[in-house]
């Protein structure tokens, strides 16, 4: 339902790649300001075979690489964009007054980019705004510094991001498998779903919604989230 109220950019860290338990979100980053964009990149990689006695050789394709997002995040404490302190800002930025930005960087980075002891490697991300729901990891940033109040803080800052999307094993084993109507099928859950609903469109009967609950250890089925994937997987009905 809408309230009115402008959303934020969330990125969510998870200790695991199933990005459905709870429990395992280990932190969240919200932006500060909207990016002003993002562009979804897809790529088909195909094997072209050496030519033979000259002529053309026909391309097979290979396989489908992960896609990537991308998109810049404006870190700002000029007060340009909180209306209580007005839009002056060469007097903002004379006084000095301000806690500038670095701790605000440093907070997204400990989110999306800062090795994890506990899983070996940096966490799993899920980023939610609006209609985008993207489970990935970070594959690149870079933070460009534009402006500096007097004692040298920097107070404007634009980090250049690149995501790219990832799915465990058994995701992507579901998702290849889709199409043939004994096994199993992933689907994303919509605004007003609910398990025994989403349960009965696959199966054709509600009741094997906790058998599904299990499958995707999901401890609170009651309140699914929009964009959340789940696995609903091949169901042996008696005859």
């Amino acid at each position: 339902m809408a309230t009115g109220e402008l959303t934020k950019m969330t990125i969510t860290a998870y200790s695991d790649p199933e990005f459905n338990d709870q429990s395992k979100e280990v932190a969240k980053y919200v932006a500060m300001v909207n990016p002003e964009k993002y562009v979804q990149s897809y790529k088909l990689e195909y094997v072209i075979p050496p030519v033979v006695n000259g002529g053309q050789q026909p391309s097979y394709y290979q396989w489908t690489p992960p896609s990537d997002l991308e998109f810049e995040f404006l870190f700002d404490s000029t007060g340009v964009f909180d209306s209580t302190k007005g839009a002056d800002l060469n007097a903002f930025v004379s006084k000095g007054a301000n806690k500038g930005v670095q701790s605000e960087i440093d907070e997204f980075l400990k989110v999306v980019y800062i090795y994890d002891g506990t899983i070996h490697k940096p966490n799993y991300l899920k980023i939610n705004w609006g209609t985008l729901c993207f489970t990935c990891v970070l594959s690149e940033t870079s933070i460009e510094y534009k402006l500096f109040n007097s004692e040298g803080k920097p107070i404007r800052a634009v980090a250049k991001t690149k995501f790219k999307s990832f799915k465990d094993n058994k995701l992507i084993s579901a998702e290849e498998k889709k199409s043939s109507p004994d096994l199993t099928h992933v689907r994303v859950v919509e605004e007003g779903d609910t398990l025994p609903l989403m349960t009965k469109r696959i199966y054709g009967d509600s009741k094997y919604y906790l058998e599904v609950a299990r499958v995707n250890k999901l401890t609170a089925f009651r309140k699914l989230t929009v964009g959340q994937r789940l696995i609903f997987p091949p169901i042996q009905k008696p005859a």
